[in-house]
């Protein structure tokens, strides 16, 4: 039922009507494995594969653009969809994943269905809104997807979100004018680093999640906009038991 009136008032308003980001609560980013969040903590960010945390606003991980290291598998069998150059798939090197080709309409609505099931499945395991990572992938692609193509998936995406009753959360890609896209968040890591912070707010104002892995870059980015929205401190393998700080 929650999907079938999700998907009525998406095709009425194209967008949930209601803010995403609960204010006045810290955030916890736990993709590297699930952990009992800290007291302060309202909103959690999880692994399309896990349960949502039990009492918080939980944030579906999808890797919308990207393979999953662990996945290589499933996109053999589905290679024409695999972005490719001379022959050979292009590597994210930082991850080890294989970018996804969505250069085509046809090519994006097929892998637009295949991660619309993921993005389902999110709906019916009780989370309240999606991310999708790698956004800016078309930037390692070798010039070969423009950031037009990541925009074009991008709102298939956004869609079927909404579909689905989900929230839809921007991730990274500063400046994009995620709005236009149908984004209805902004999920933000290192902005304090590479001083683009302020691109998120001027989009979404308070509706962004900010995620640093340095204490210096979380430190500049507490002063300037900790008051105002939530701020994690995280280890970069975002361990269940690693490194956690809040403003």
């Amino acid at each position: 039922m929650r999907l079938v009136l999700g998907f009525l008032l998406a095709l009425l308003v194209g967008a949930p009507t209601a803010a995403a980001v609960p204010p006045g609560v810290d955030v916890d980013y736990q993709l590297g494995g699930v952990s009992v969040p800290a007291d302060n903590v309202g909103i959690v960010v999880r692994d399309r594969k896990a349960d949502p945390a039990e009492g918080a606003w939980n944030v579906c991980y999808v890797n919308g653009f990207q393979t999953q290291p662990d996945e290589r598998a499933f996109w053999r069998a589905r290679w024409w969809l695999v972005l490719k150059k001379g022959g050979r798939p292009v590597v994210d090197s930082a991850w080890g994943e294989w970018l996804l080709d969505i250069r085509t309409p046809l090519k994006r609505q097929r892998l637009g269905a295949i991660v619309g099931r993921w993005i389902d499945g999110c709906a019916r395991a009780g989370f309240d809104a999606v991310e999708f990572d790698n956004l800016d992938s078309w930037s390692r692609s070798h010039g070969l997807i423009r950031g037009r193509d990541a925009k074009a998936f991008a709102r298939i995406l956004t869609q079927r979100a909404h579909a689905a009753g989900l929230a839809a959360g921007q991730k990274n890609w500063a400046g994009l004018h995620g709005r236009r896209v149908g984004f209805d968040f902004a999920v933000a890591e290192e902005c304090g680093r590479y001083r683009e912070c302020a691109a998120y707010r001027e989009e979404y104002g308070d509706q962004v999640l900010f995620v640093e892995y340095r204490r210096p870059d979380f430190d500049w980015t507490c002063d300037r906009h900790g008051r105002d929205v939530a701020v994690v401190l995280r280890d970069r393998a975002l361990r269940p038991d690693g490194r956690r700080a809040w403003c």
